[in-house]
């Protein structure tokens, strides 16, 4: 089946999960990524059992936290 991963249109096993994809496609840091599937994000709990439908757009997000630059002279 075909989805979309990050803008690429790939060929997938039918029946995959997110989990399979995230390894399939070597996602770093695996335990810190949000996916949305859609546009709709999905519980990292469900990775396991969440199967992938033909047409899917999925994305993996990561969240970052930043600070404030400050000058010091």
């Amino acid at each position: 089946m075909k989805i979309t991963v990050a803008g690429t249109v790939k060929e997938v096993a039918d029946g995959l999960t997110v989990s399979q994809l995230i390894e399939q496609e070597n996602v770093e840091t695996p335990r810190y990524v949000t996916v949305s599937i859609n546009e709709e994000f999905i519980e990292s709990g469900t990775f396991e059992t969440h199967i992938l439908k033909e047409g899917d757009e999925v994305e993996f997000l990561y969240f970052m936290g930043g600070g404030a630059y400050a000058f010091y002279q």
